[in-house]
């Protein structure tokens, strides 16, 4: 299929696209536990100096915790992990956390994004942690970066940081009807500093009627020049939050559009979750790491290795 008639920009073409299937997967990490809730996922994974830095979520169910820590780690060539560092919700004085956004600068800083959950509300925000390497992550000094307001909740961040500056979509969800708060679109947003951020309207809006339209979460961006690629999250009802299937958007960084009518990726089994997928070029090739559901109910974080996309 060409780039033209996939509704891709010409500045790619759909068989290079890292597409996850699932059928050479590597399992990452496991869930604590099996069944419904147990998942381990939302992962931001970066390669620095030759190796794979990965942050992720663990979670249980909702009546035994929600989403407790974000672990940071090294990741072996054989996919094995070594932790280095994790934030419970408890230091967050967070309800929940879910997908953070790991990064570092050309200086070798590093920082930490948190998607937490603010308390006893349907509210979210987005927090900083800062530190000289992955292992000091702490939450003395963190610092609310991404606050939403009364009408809106802000979480899952991918955030870029190259010669252009910094760039972020941020998923957000309204708040005006409490029974719906899981609708949700991608806002594209920069920065100067990684601290403070201005919002530049939607990146991507859910499609009314369509596979997605209850919801469309940017999970991964590939740019080349001014042109994008993006993976998103989406879901049609409030039935399918949680286990929401990836979709593919094109276009420009701040306005992208969706292409085709259907999901690229989903598992294949009673529960057809595969989300947050998160892209990590590297070299000749490219990592896509993300959370799948199994059988049973539970989330497993895995990895994919493809040709590098051109």
């Amino acid at each position: 299929m060409t780039a033209a008639r996939s509704g891709l920009s010409a500045a790619f073409s759909w068989e290079g696209l890292p597409i996850p299937r699932n059928a050479d997967a590597q399992t990452i990490a496991v869930p604590p536990a099996r069944g419904p809730g147990y998942w381990v996922g939302a992962p931001s994974a970066i390669a620095h100096r030759g190796e794979h830095y990965l942050a992720y979520r663990s979670r249980r169910p909702i009546d035994d915790g929600r989403g407790g820590d974000v672990i940071v780690a090294r990741v072996a060539p054989d996919g094995g992990l070594t932790e280095l560092c994790r934030i419970d919700k408890g230091s967050m004085d967070a309800g929940s956390l879910e997908r953070p956004a790991l990064l570092v600068d050309g200086e070798g800083h590093w920082s930490l994004y948190l998607s937490c959950a603010t308390t006893g509300t349907r509210h979210w925000r987005v927090e900083l942690l800062q530190a000289a390497s992955p292992t000091d992550f702490t939450t003395e000094g963190r610092r609310v970066v991404m606050p939403g307001d009364a009408h809106m909740a802000m979480k899952d961040p991918v955030i870029v940081l190259d010669d252009r500056g910094w760039r972020g979509w941020i998923c957000c969800h309204p708040l005006d009807d409490p029974d719906a708060t899981d609708r949700m679109w991608t806002e594209f947003a920069t920065s100067d500093d990684g601290i403070a951020w201005r919002l530049h309207g939607p990146a991507l809006r859910p499609s009314p009627g369509r596979w997605d339209g209850r919801g469309a979460r940017v999970t991964a961006i590939i740019e080349r020049g001014d042109a994008a690629v993006a993976f998103y999250d989406g879901r049609a009802s409030a039935a399918e939050n949680w286990e929401e299937r990836t979709g593919v958007a094109s276009g420009r960084p701040d306005h992208l559009e969706v292409v085709g009518n259907a999901p690229v990726a989903e598992a294949s089994g009673a529960y057809r979750a595969l989300r947050y997928a998160c892209v990590v070029e590297d070299g000749d090739r490219t990592a896509v790491y993300y959370e799948i559901g199994c059988d049973d109910g539970s989330h497993e974080l895995r990895r994919e290795w493809f040709a590098r996309c051109d």
